[in-house]
């Protein structure tokens, strides 16, 4: 199976490794040098040194207008950008015969628009768009990979599950064929919304519980937040057309566990260095990655006031971003709400 990964950052570059122990992979990277230097060394020292390249990948860098034709020497197309960089991406590949999926999570910055979009719906825009008919997205052959997963752990060859989310099954068999190993074992779903949901939610999630630990208020308040955390999710999910139980998997509730929990979560380490008294600013600074929860906070609130969904952790957490509360009030803003039953 030939696969061209574009986008070498981290996790573009992980999932790279990961398959080409199996099949032919292409990375591609924007900045010419940076290629350069990966298939030099044979590793991607920036994001994951000291992890080697097998044999069959291979590193290049061509101009954006030449990556359709990149892709089409290939039999599956992996978008590895932030979630602000797929808009274009998925331009500059558009009409490519492949299947294509993404591993971005979160929602795009809003810039002029009333809201972020999800990935699937970025994707729904651009197919009109470049071949202005609207029943052809319907035909268009794409799906996420996602799930509780750092980089380093899969560059490594740990233990880890996903999720390869598509309407169409080719798809998902694709997706299958491409990343299931020994090491990386990958389930299919048809919820495609759930799965991406799961993965731009537990971002901001992640914040509140980085905040809540860096002030040492305890497992307990940790584990009710993550568990009032997926509430929030389940019921802006299944406002935007998702199923419930797509949430109880490793889009959800995985995900939702590790970035909450794990030390290697940017976005839990934003969360820490507020609560220490960081600015965000700062603390973005210190990352040296981008932290998706930041930009996804704030769209993540306005899909949810749009649909009437009630995300009182996420509003906390905009709120302390947009520095318009401190990290003990939005303790106690969560803490001091009315009495509710649990499921609701």
């Amino acid at each position: 199976m030939r696969i061209a990964v574009l986008g070498a950052g981290a996790w573009g570059t992980a999932l790279a490794i990961s398959a080409s122990q199996r099949h032919s992979v292409t990375l591609w990277a924007r900045d010419a040098e940076q290629a350069a230097a990966m298939q030099a060394q044979r590793c991607n020292q920036r994001y994951l040194p000291s992890i080697p390249f097998p044999e069959a990948l291979t590193v290049c860098s061509v101009l954006p207008e030449a990556l359709a034709a990149l892709v089409a020497d290939h039999d599956l197309a992996i978008i590895g950008t932030p979630m602000s960089g797929l808009r274009r991406m998925l331009q500059d590949i558009a009409g490519c015969a492949a299947p294509v999926a993404w591993l971005c999570k979160g929602f795009e910055p809003p810039d002029s628009k009333p809201f972020g979009l999800l990935a699937h719906e970025i994707h729904a825009q651009v197919t009109i768009e470049s071949i202005a008919n609207a029943s052809v997205h319907e035909a268009a052959r794409y799906g996420v990979l996602s799930g509780p997963s750092f980089a380093q752990e899969v560059a490594r060859g740990q233990p880890t599950a996903l999720v390869a989310a598509s309407s169409r099954a080719e798809v998902r068999d694709a997706l299958v064929e491409a990343f299931h190993s020994p090491t990386l074992r990958v389930y299919a779903s048809d919820d495609v919304v759930g799965v991406e949901v799961g993965g731009a939610v537990k971002n901001v999630l992640a914040i509140a519980t980085g905040l809540c630990d860096g002030l040492g208020l305890g497992l307990n308040a940790r584990a009710a937040l993550v568990t009032r955390g997926l509430a929030e999710m389940t019921r802006l999910g299944i406002a935007l057309g998702a199923k419930a139980e797509t949430f109880m998997g490793l889009s959800g509730l995985g995900d939702l566990v590790l970035t909450c929990t794990g030390d290697l979560s940017r976005n839990r380490q934003v969360g820490l260095l507020l609560a220490q008294g960081h600015t965000l600013s700062q603390a973005v600074a210190s990352l040296g990655h981008v932290a998706e929860g930041v930009y996804s906070a704030r769209t993540v609130a306005q899909r949810a006031h749009s649909l009437g969904v009630d995300m009182p952790i996420t509003h906390s957490v905009v709120a302390l971003l947009d520095g318009r509360i401190l990290p003990a009030d939005a303790v106690a803003s969560l803490m001091g709400r009315v009495p509710v039953p649990e499921l609701v």
